[in-house]
């Protein structure tokens, strides 16, 4: 168990998420990001359809032939633009909400847009998952944006007793 620092809120390892629930957040995230193109095609297809629309149809086969080069960086920017908004709002992912974790700042803090997009575009860095192969509970999107991704309980307690720990100092003076 580390030590607080009690002049300031740190994140501590026992806060932070396990590989499991990362992993698990993984897994349901980009199930439900390939779902959404899924039912994206899904929805197209029907409406194609419906519409009569020989383009709308002509462009959704087009896209079986697509570059693969223009197929991974139209993917990943929809990747990024995906975390990007769900983590802007509410430092969760739908995985880490099945998973009840959260992104923070080491601070504590919530992140600024600007360090989920960063955050988020790091996370399509080639061979980023393999950064979670070592001891550390942290991937090159967490250590290169100074996050952390939190157990909401544990996180949620210890903030608490440190909040409590202030206020009773400021109680005695």
């Amino acid at each position: 168990m580390e030590v607080l620092n009690y002049d300031k809120f740190r994140v501590t390892n026992e806060m932070q998420a396990s590989k499991g629930k990362r992993f698990a957040n993984l897994i349901i995230d980009r199930i439900l990001f390939y779902g959404i193109f899924f039912l994206f095609g899904a929805i197209a297809m029907v409406l194609a359809e419906f519409l009569g629309s020989e383009a709308i149809y002509d462009f959704l086969i087009s896209l079986d032939n697509i570059n693969p080069l223009l197929d991974i960086f139209v993917t990943s920017l929809i990747y990024v633009v995906f975390y990007t908004i769900l983590e802007s709002l509410t430092q969760r992912t739908i995985g880490k909400l099945v998973t009840q974790t959260k992104v923070v700042l080491e601070n504590g803090e919530k992140p600024t847009a600007d360090v989920i997009l960063l955050r988020s575009l790091a996370r399509v860095i080639p061979f980023e998952p393999f950064s979670f192969l070592g001891n550390s509970p942290r991937g090159w999107h967490d250590t290169l944006t100074k996050t952390c991704v939190v157990d909401t309980k544990i996180f949620d307690e210890q903030k608490r007793a440190f909040e409590d720990f202030k206020l009773l100092g400021k109680k005695q003076e």
